[in-house]
């Protein structure tokens, strides 16, 4: 086998352990606090951003607003968002995480992530070491990749362009 195909051998290997185990201690957590899907995506995109408006949530869930709204509405009344009026317009509602949705999305990435505090003592300080160094240049080329895809694009597009009649 190929270097090429044992990195990504490895990397895939990797990549389906880390998501079968962090998936499945977040499906758990997910059981236990009683939200759908949709809900946690909301909670866990205002944790990123802290702020949007109803419609943003009801286009990244694919959703009608109306739905979007009512949605809001319960996770509102439970306590895990609040809406603001925006200072520029009032007719502007901007939601945000309260200090218990915050908290919530906090025992969600915990959840998510309990395993592998387990993992540094099935390791020794030398293959720790290893490691963080390869996920450093891992994380690096990946992210690499994210930067070059935006102008890979552009140039097929200009590409595509130039080969049209």
């Amino acid at each position: 086998m190929s270097t090429n195909n044992q990195f990504t051998e490895a990397v895939r290997s990797w990549a389906e352990v880390f998501m079968q185990r962090s998936m499945r201690d977040f499906a758990h957590f997910m059981r236990l606090s009683g939200l759908s899907m949709p809900q946690i995506n909301t909670l866990m995109r205002l944790y990123r951003q802290k702020t949007c408006g109803v419609s943003a949530i009801g286009r990244q869930l694919g959703i009608s607003n109306a739905a979007a709204s009512q949605m809001i509405d319960r996770m509102v009344q439970q306590g895990l968002l609040e809406r603001t009026e925006c200072a520029g317009d009032r007719r502007v509602r901007q939601l945000s995480l309260t200090v218990k949705g915050r908290a919530l999305v906090q025992q969600a990435i915990d959840a998510r992530h309990h395993w592998l505090t387990q993992l540094p003592a099935r390791l020794t300080r030398e293959q720790q070491a290893a490691i963080v160094a390869g996920l450093a240049c891992l994380t690096e080329a990946a992210q690499n990749l994210e930067d070059a895809a935006p102008a890979a694009e552009t140039r097929s597009r200009k590409t595509a362009a130039m080969k049209r009649p």
